[in-house]
């Protein structure tokens, strides 16, 4: 698979954002969502703030505290040395008896970038999306953006300490938005909603999160109204060995060719390396797969794919599509923005059809 990365990649990176809290620092600026919006590409960038300690011995978590009703932010600080949490993952803080998070070490939030040629931009000086309810106290991660005639409707992780849900949101003009709540309850995320309707539905894929039996991998709902969602299905599974066996998940939002619907998903192995697959739905039914590629169409091997605050990672949100011409912006190492130019009909021509573990083969 030829994939042109842009020459001056990474596009954002930490350093190009200007922290929104005093005393933080931007560590992660990635996993954007993708919209076109009056001749400018936006991405809807995750923005990840830690805050600065001076004492090696104690790592601080910042939550967003809505108990006064208003959501305040407070930085809880923890030693080193209590036995009761594991700090071994940068991200988190687990308690070492159940495995479960304690505290998230950086608060997300949503803020946008503006581009007139899809490789430059301009960063908002304040969030555009921030924690606005207990749901989203731990913040606000990996946003989707999906257009439905004059609506972009934002779809993003909603954590707290009761878990990660989805929520969604809705905007004309990326200047102000209506949040919707909840559409899909922990343990879920990686939510992509198509475009159009299909059959008189709208259809979104999901990732639940099984704790038990399952795995993480690609499910397909549909709904009325895009706020309340039903008729799951299972849509896509790993694999036994090799690039994805580890999890998947929706990426990009769908979008439509003449062949179907062509996704653009992340898959990670077991060692937690993250690539990007496709995978290619009946148009007339996205439940039903028609194939899918084998291997990675954009897997990490630049320095800044590979190193950063979790290394070995490309993901992506979005994409924007010209032509032949498929242009992937994705998250590198957890830690910066990067772009590539795909052609479709390669992507196509990588499509294997008679090697897909369909849901109704199960």
């Amino acid at each position: 698979m030829k994939v042109n990365r842009f020459k001056e990649n990474p596009i954002i990176t930490p350093e190009d954002v200007t922290p929104y809290h005093d005393n933080h620092e931007v560590i992660g600026v990635f996993n954007a969502g993708v919209a076109e919006y009056e001749g400018e590409v936006l991405l809807l960038l995750r923005v990840a703030e830690r805050p600065i300690s001076e004492d090696p011995d104690i790592v601080k978590a910042p939550i967003v505290d809505f108990s006064n009703g208003e959501g305040e932010l407070k930085v809880m600080e923890i030693e080193k040395s209590n036995p009761r949490y594991d700090f071994s993952d940068p991200r988190s803080i687990v308690y070492k008896d159940s495995g479960r998070a304690a505290y998230l070490t950086s608060l997300s939030y949503i803020r946008i970038a503006r581009s007139k040629d899809g490789y430059h931009f301009t960063i908002d000086d304040t969030p555009f999306i921030y924690p606005g309810t207990e749901r989203e106290s731990w913040g606000v991660e990996d946003p989707r953006v999906t257009q439905i005639d004059g609506n972009y409707y934002i779809q993003y992780s909603a954590c707290s300490a009761e878990g990660i849900g989805v929520g969604l949101a809705a905007t004309k003009d990326f200047g102000s938005y209506e949040r919707y709540g909840l559409m899909l309850h922990p343990e879920n995320k990686d939510v992509a909603i198509f475009p159009e309707k299909v059959g008189g539905k709208y259809y979104t894929l999901h990732r639940p999160v099984p704790k038990g039996i399952g795995r993480p991998e690609i499910w397909i709902a549909e709904s009325d109204n895009l706020k309340y969602w039903g008729n799951h299905q299972y849509l896509l599974g790993l694999s036994e060995d090799g690039w994805d066996n580890g999890r998947i998940g929706g990426g990009a939002v769908p979008f439509k060719t003449e062949e179907g619907w062509l996704e653009i998903y992340h898959a990670a192995d077991k060692n937690d390396r993250y690539c990007l697959g496709a995978v290619l739905l009946d148009s007339e039914n996205p439940a039903k797969i028609l194939a899918k590629t084998e291997e990675p169409i954009l897997a990490p091997e630049e320095n800044y794919e590979l190193d950063g605050f979790f290394g070995n990672v490309v993901f992506s949100c979005g994409a924007t599509v010209d032509g032949d011409n498929v242009r992937i912006y994705y998250g590198v190492a957890d830690t910066s923005m990067a772009v590539a130019d795909l052609s479709l009909k390669e992507i196509l021509s990588k499509l294997t059809y008679d090697k897909v573990r369909v849901n109704n083969d199960l």
